[in-house]
């Protein structure tokens, strides 16, 4: 894990060295630059594979006319090793950078055909003049990139792009996005004319030309019987993780307690015998997991390593959250995010983690909505009036997203359209509640805009069952952009690399193969994964309703972080830029603060936009 920008055109030394040091906790070990005639590449390494100067970035082939920068990790780099050696190839390094060299040489920009792994780099060949960007298929590792005045600039985060000094104009339209799903979706981004590269594509420019060249796209569905899936799943599963497990650096598992952490872990410790787990707990019992984190490590015999954490400690992470996230992200589990990282990272250089799984196997509590979501939108009217006006009746609760907070979401989308549905309920300020927040300047673009443009060309790319679509929807939206975003930032803030087994891509390919039925059945979300994991866990863990990695945000708002949130949330905070209606965000706080209304989503969507305008703009 590493960071890399660079430009190809009339950029500037000082404009590399800004961006690197920008990026300078993505690589605290070493760092590099190469610059060529009008091509400068800059690298910051954090060592995982081959740690040794013969890994050092950029790289150059031995016949030093192409150069390459990698983020992230080639996870079967030592298959791939041996068929370039087949090929009578000379390899000069250990390191799986050095495979992505020889790969272009040998196969050009059908490189990637047998690649796995998490990754973005940049290649320039100097002999064609090509640039070729590159992000994995899943879209773990950022890229981000801006054309403009006769120059590509590109950068892991926007923060490596803002040193550049490229013009800062706000994206008004992504804005809109943010306000919607607490993300700005790829390939927008939230400074205009600025990209997200998307998952599974090489950006290619060639004579001053950019286009886009997609490499990977998910199979359609099979027919499988329920037994030989199972079976499958077991032999990916065991292949993912122990790919996963390769490093020359001190690794570890996340753990939560939950199916998707300790199948990790059962995984990893069945490979390597012996495995370090890592989990924090709270003070706070309706957030707390740790002693289903205890459970698992005692009977899978790793070596664990907890910790409580205070409220203190969350809370003083809060102000950070702008350094975090160069882009906004309303995802308040940042935090524990953040000080799990921190706390994983006095022991391990790595850690691997269970996301991905809740979008492969319907794990959300959204999935089993759905199956009533039919009913309540055939009701009258009139009924749903009355079931909308006894929530409203409801005492707000401070709980981790309690009953009626979920019910209150539940009601507030009747869309015909699965994704649609999934996305507000997901998400925050759907387009009556953007009508209210909106100031003069962003009004107009509420009725304007197609909000659901990007998610609605996902479902329609992906060939299989609605609901198949509307999971390759949620891998696409919410989990690149939201979940992944998180993890990468929070953990690289702390130079700890990590990894999601459920993410390589040959088990994705299988389970978007696999018929809905299996994935949710009857009301049972995760089914197949827990017909394969009920004899390898303990049916406790195994059984257990899916809690969430949460902070008593909703409390801490009408607490410890009121006086922050009347701060940001203030009329002359809200004065500097107009965007947003000063009279509505007025009304919830005040719902909020008087125990009226549960707002910690929308408060924290607009404190979070807020605390990044502040910072960047």
């Amino acid at each position: 894990m590493c960071g890399i920008a660079g430009y190809v055109g009339n950029g500037t030394r000082k404009e590399l060295d800004a961006m690197l040091k920008a990026l300078e906790h993505r690589g605290p070990d070493d760092s590099g630059i190469h610059i060529r005639e009008d091509v400068g590449f800059g690298h910051r390494r954090l060592s995982i594979i081959d740690t040794s100067m013969r890994g050092h970035q950029p790289m150059l082939s031995a016949d030093k006319r192409v150069v390459i920068i990698l983020n992230g990790e080639i996870y079967n780099y030592r298959e791939l090793q041996r068929s370039i050696k087949n090929a009578g190839r000379q390899l000069m390094s250990d390191s799986d950078t050095e495979v992505l060299l020889h790969l272009y040489a040998m196969h050009g920009e059908d490189m990637l055909r047998d690649v796995v792994g998490m990754f973005a780099f940049a290649l320039y060949d100097e002999k064609n003049k090509k640039l070729i960007l590159a992000r994995d298929r899943m879209g773990e590792k950022p890229l981000y990139w801006k054309q403009d005045k006769g120059c590509l600039r590109f950068a892991s985060e926007l923060k490596g792009l803002l040193a550049s000094g490229i013009e800062k104009r706000l994206n008004v339209e992504a804005l809109q996005q943010y306000l919607l799903f607490d993300f700005v979706p790829t390939p927008l981004c939230i400074i205009e004319g600025v990209n997200k590269l998307e998952a599974g594509t090489m950006l290619i420019l060639e004579r001053g030309t950019v286009f886009m060249r997609p490499f990977w796209q998910p199979k359609g569905e099979s027919d499988i019987s329920e037994d030989d899936a199972v079976k499958r799943l077991d032999v990916l599963l065991q292949k993912s993780v122990s790919r996963q497990l390769v490093a020359d650096v001190p690794l570890g598992v996340f753990l939560s307690g939950g199916l998707d952490s300790s199948t990790v872990a059962y995984y990893a410790k069945h490979a390597v015998h012996s495995i370090d787990t890592f989990s924090i707990g709270f003070d706070d019992p309706s957030f707390d997991e740790s002693e289903y984190a205890r459970e698992v490590a005692k009977f899978l015999g790793t070596r664990h390593h907890d910790r409580i954490v205070s409220s203190a400690d969350a809370l003083e992470l809060v102000s950070s959250i702008a350094d975090v996230f160069s882009e906004p992200v309303a995802d308040a589990s940042v935090i524990p995010t953040m000080l799990l990282s921190k706390f994983a990272r006095r022991s391990v250089t790595v850690a691997l983690g269970g996301d991905g799984s809740d979008e492969l196997f319907a794990g959300y509590v959204t999935f089993q909505a759905d199956t009533f979501s039919k009913i309540y939108r055939m009701m009258p009217d009139v009924v749903k009036d009355i079931v909308v006006s006894v929530l409203g009746r409801i005492p707000a609760s401070h709980k981790n997203f309690p009953l009626s907070y979920n019910l209150k979401k539940f009601v507030g989308s009747t869309s015909e359209n699965s994704v649609h549905r999934h996305l507000e309920w997901l998400g925050t300020f759907g387009k009556d509640a953007r009508r209210k927040v909106s100031g003069p300047l962003l009004l107009p673009l509420v009725e304007d805009s197609n909000e659901f443009a990007i998610p609605d060309s996902h479902a329609d790319n992906f060939d299989g069952s609605e609901h198949n679509k509307l999971l390759f929807t949620y891998m696409r939206m919410y989990l690149m952009d939201q979940v992944l975003v998180k993890v990468d930032r929070a953990s690289m803030h702390y130079a700890l690399e990590t990894r999601a087994p459920f993410l390589d891509h040959t088990l994705v390919d299988f389970v978007l193969s696999l018929p809905y039925s299996l994935k949710y059945h009857r009301g049972t979300t995760k089914y197949i994964l827990k017909q394969l994991m009920r004899d390898k866990l303990p049916p406790s863990i195994v059984n257990r309703k899916k809690k969430g990695f949460g902070i008593p945000l909703a409390r801490w708002l009408a607490g410890p972080l009121r006086p922050l949130c009347e701060e940001l949330l203030s009329k002359q905070s809200l004065k500097e830029h107009g965007l947003f209606d000063e009279r509505y965000v007025g009304v919830l706080k005040d719902m909020h603060m008087q125990g009226k209304r549960d707002n910690r989503k929308e408060l924290w969507n607009l404190m979070v936009f807020q605390m990044w305008y502040q910072r960047y703009m």
